[in-house]
């Protein structure tokens, strides 16, 4: 009986693979040379060179695919900034399209198996998106606008609720946020409205345990004794940076390849065709497929200790941002490497079907046998890359110290020291306290 061998006409063995070269070009978000140099200047507390960098780059090294994490990155560097109101419209716009990405991907569109997730738009993972509402929450809170500040509030209630529904029978994974359970509980209080204060302290309460289980996280203790006379000064300190994505490799047994294959339904079309070029003789070899994978650069600055009028208070570890980044990553990495391996191994399929297809109809050594295996070559280079997006100005630490003060102006100051407990820095502010109310105050360090 003839084997039936896969015929891709001329113009097909051109099509399956050359035109998608243009959409996976430029698609791979800001360079790891332009995270270092925007971090660089965090560091150094050139908030205006950092904002000025990223905005040079918003439409070559990000790019219309990455205009979330353009206005992340944008946003976040205005809030160290202090320019809160300019914070607020970057994020606003970074938490529209999020949302519109979400909903459209309820509708199952997505980019093609073939082209790796770098080649659609950047949603945010889903701590990102919380973060999003504290951040935006905080610039109304420096604002002194807490009517707006508490409408941040109840978006992330809301969001929240979403991901327990969604995500609570998970025993592990990132479906609940302590740190901004325990913010909501402050300015629920703050706001006069003691059963939603209760309601989010205890929804922190729960948070921080999954957080003690899932992320080596320590509990914060976080109350503090009511005093006579004395207002509350809230400390937030915002240390070091968050850990970047980078992409690794993985070489993979042509067995193991052909099984994922078989089981892909991600591109039906393409797995299809692939699946049809094995049963009609095939064979390969191993396959090399990239991943993502998380780096984290290190930072000096393990602590802080607040200080004011005799009193002293460390700060307590409240979101570990790189913890919470590299856990939920490697609870995603199985199927990432499986759509990986399905991909890289369609691919292979298909170039190889088109450069034998061209062979046979040209002559193998041909130079439409040779440019077809050239192009098909060079495609799947250029789209065997993980993705390595992520919110890039984000700290590493959220960190939070509060201190029972006597009413009045107050000369505070805050220590700054690396893991051995030797004093990097030292900074003070001067606020006011009043009788009966919290403080807040904020600062960031990327030493």
């Amino acid at each position: 009986m003839a084997v039936q061998r896969p015929v891709l006409s001329k113009s097909k063995g051109r099509a399956f693979l050359f035109p998608l070269l243009a959409l996976a070009a430029g698609c791979a978000g800001p360079s790891s040379a332009l995270r270092k140099d925007v971090n660089a200047r965090i560091a150094a507390g050139d908030y205006a060179g950092a904002e000025s960098r990223i905005e040079r780059a918003k439409l070559t090294a990000y790019g219309r695919k990455n205009m979330v994490l353009y206005y992340l990155d944008l946003g976040a560097v205005q809030h160290d900034a202090g320019q809160y109101k300019d914070s607020d419209a970057s994020l606003a716009a970074a938490e529209r399209r999020m949302d519109e990405l979400y909903t459209k991907s309820l509708h199952k569109e997505a980019g093609t198996l073939l082209l790796n997730d770098n080649t659609v738009d950047y949603a945010g993972e889903r701590y990102e998106r919380v973060l999003v509402n504290v951040y935006r929450a905080l610039d109304y809170l420096f604002l002194g606008d807490r009517e707006d500040a508490l409408v941040e509030i109840r978006k992330l209630s809301g969001l929240l609720q979403m991901y327990a529904d969604e995500y609570g029978r998970s025993r592990t994974g990132y479906k609940d946020d302590a740190f901004a359970q325990y913010l909501s509980s402050l300015l629920y209080a703050d706001a006069g409205q003691p059963d939603d204060a209760r309601i989010s302290r205890e929804a922190a309460q729960a948070a921080y345990r999954l957080y003690r289980a899932n992320y080596g996280t320590p509990i914060p203790d976080l109350t503090v004794p009511p005093a006579p006379g004395t207002g509350e000064l809230v400390f937030l300190h915002l240390n070091g940076v968050a850990p970047r994505k980078v992409s690794r490799s993985l070489q993979v047994a042509w067995g193991e390849a052909v099984a994922a294959v078989n089981s892909s339904r991600d591109d039906e079309k393409d797995a299809a065709r692939a699946r049809n070029a094995l049963r009609a003789g095939i064979l390969g070899r191993a396959i090399t497929i990239a991943y993502p994978a998380y780096v984290q650069d290190p930072f000096k600055i393990a602590g802080s200790v607040v200080s004011c009028d005799g009193r002293s208070a460390p700060t307590q570890l409240v979101e570990d941002v790189s913890a919470i980044a590299e856990k939920d990553l490697a609870e995603r990495q199985a199927l990432i490497k499986t759509r990986a391996v399905a991909r890289a191994a369609i691919k292979y399929i298909l170039a190889k079907a088109a450069t034998d297809a061209a062979a046979r109809q040209y002559g193998r050594g041909s130079w439409q046998a040779l440019l077809t295996e050239a192009g098909t070559a060079a495609f799947n280079a250029a789209t065997e890359v993980a993705d390595t997006r992520s919110w890039a100005t984000l700290p590493a630490q959220f960190r939070l110290a509060v201190l029972r003060l006597p009413p009045g102006p107050q000369d505070v100051t805050v220590t700054y020291a690396d893991a051995a407990g030797a004093t990097l820095l030292t900074r003070r502010f001067r606020v006011t306290i009043q009788d009966g109310r919290r403080t807040y105050l904020e600062d960031r360090t990327a030493l």
